[in-house]
């Protein structure tokens, strides 16, 4: 026998400890604080060491109650970052995934898996109003970014073959683009002094008019327009660009439109109207794992022509050709994408969507809307907060004045300290931005747990917590 092989036993032993571990978890995720107690050093000390030579066995598995008890609790007044909560019913799918092992790289190698994300990959697009389009999922919007990018660079300047060389090209992006973008443009050689920041109105959309006059100065200066990024929720404050004046734009100057639409282009799913253009778009990146809730990781790109994404990543080595001229049973995902190894990210989503129906999904994102606007509606009947923007989706940005009499400078010192010792509390959980430099506490509602009495427990903290770092 392997050693690494376990009886049918062990493995019905390890699986019912694993289920109680998680089911314990879940049922007091509402009592438990949301930040751990544990320190830099504490948690190296606790997991880090060297590898056993010889196996621990149960031992292993008693530290996972530990590992638990030291992760961030993910409850109903967890309103960090942009991140979905994690639903339980595709969690049990993931671990079927794991167990099924299929490298979703081709047909070839996975018929079912490949069949299943090509089904879920047209639930996403037809859900958000872009039917048609094809695409495949990812490990987070940042991946999928990168790949739009590099498909907008190949079709407007192509480079796989001789290379950028010496041309310039040039990419357009709001100045509340997600960090994601400029990353992708240095990773892709085209060089951040190549991206365009495009000054954003009063609620935080895209100019268009300040795009127009940017794109025409670098036509003039002979610089090539590779792609427009336009986002449909921006990352700080979730507003939605004006994607149709964009899209006239950018398709007059022969530009590439990308939607970078990983935190809102989903809920689309609820409120439609409020993404009119996004079927425009030569290419959306979606996140399953904000607001579908899924387990991280599960991204997506949808494009409008699967051609350009070959054009892009196509490069095959005999290897892995296809034993098969079927158009069904000759597909692989490789020729659309960078990565050949593919886990099967798709039957966690699957599971999760035909479970619980699509409209559920509708109301739960309905209700993370709702939400955002009862906490901005707490915000404002509270003289020492004020709201610093337009709640467009779920994000709701502010900061705590006090009693008045507080410059910009210590607003901009006071408001990190709340912050920090807010989240020490445990009791509520957000984050941060900066807008027009200010210094702003940040809930983001993407969280299918949360309730009303969960909205309206976090003025009173943040005020708590203000006076005690004020003493």
């Amino acid at each position: 026998m392997n050693p690494l092989e376990i009886s049918s036993d062990q493995l019905r032993c390890l699986l019912d400890e694993v289920g109680k571990l998680s089911l314990r978890y879940l049922e007091g995720l509402d009592t438990q604080p949301i930040v751990p107690k544990i320190s830099g050093v504490e948690a190296e000390r606790m997991f880090q060491g060297r590898w056993p030579m010889e196996g621990l066995k149960d031992e292993a598995v008693a530290q996972l109650d530990c590992i638990i008890q030291n992760s961030r609790a993910q409850n109903g007044r967890f309103f960090g970052y942009v991140l979905g909560s994690g639903e339980p019913v595709a969690a049990v799918a993931d671990l079927l995934s794991s167990v099924l092992n299929q490298n979703v790289t081709a047909w070839r190698s996975s018929p079912t898996g490949v069949a299943i994300e090509k089904a879920v990959v047209s639930w996403l697009a037809d859900a958000i109003g872009c039917g048609g389009f094809q695409g495949s999922l990812t490990g987070g919007g940042s991946y999928a970014n990168l790949m739009a990018l590099t498909m907008a660079r190949e079709a407007t300047q192509p480079a796989n073959v001789q290379g950028l060389g010496s041309r310039s090209g040039v990419v357009y992006a709001s100045d509340e683009v997600h960090m994601s973008i400029p990353k992708g443009i240095a990773l892709l050689g085209i060089g951040r002094n190549n991206l365009r920041l495009v000054p954003t109105d009063e609620s935080f959309r895209m100019c268009p008019e300040e795009l127009e006059r940017m794109m025409l100065r670098d036509h003039a200066a002979g610089a090539v327009p590779i792609a427009v990024v336009a986002s449909a929720g921006t990352v700080n404050t979730g507003a939605v660009d004006p994607l149709p004046q964009l899209s006239e734009i950018a398709s007059r100057h022969g530009a590439w439109l990308h939607v970078d639409g990983a935190y809102g282009a989903l809920a689309a799913i609820a409120v439609p109207n409020r993404f009119q253009g996004l079927a425009l778009a030569d290419s959306v990146s979606l996140d399953p794992h904000k607001w579908l809730y899924q387990p991280v990781d599960c991204g997506c790109l949808l494009f409008r022509d699967p051609s350009a994404a070959r054009a892009a990543f196509s490069h095959t080595g005999a290897y892995a050709s296809p034993l098969s001229s079927d158009p069904i049973e000759s597909f692989a995902f490789f020729e659309e994408s960078p990565e050949l190894s593919r886990r099967f990210r798709a039957l966690k989503l699957w599971l999760s969507l035909r479970y619980h129906g699509l409209e559920a999904f509708r109301q739960s994102i309905k209700n993370d809307l709702a939400h955002a606007r009862r906490l901005a509606e707490c915000i404002v009947a509270q003289p020492e907060l004020q709201l610093e923007a337009p709640v467009e989706l779920s994000s709701v940005c502010f900061r705590y004045l006090g009693k008045g009499g507080l410059s910009e400078d210590q607003l901009n010192r006071l408001n990190p300290a709340i912050l920090k010792r807010l989240n020490e509390r445990g009791r509520v959980y957000l984050s941060n931005a900066t807008l027009r430099a200010k210094f702003c506490l940040r809930a983001c509602v993407i969280n299918h747990r949360t309730r009303d009495a969960d909205i309206d427990s976090v003025v009173p903290e943040i005020l708590a917590t203000a006076t005690e770092v004020m003493r």
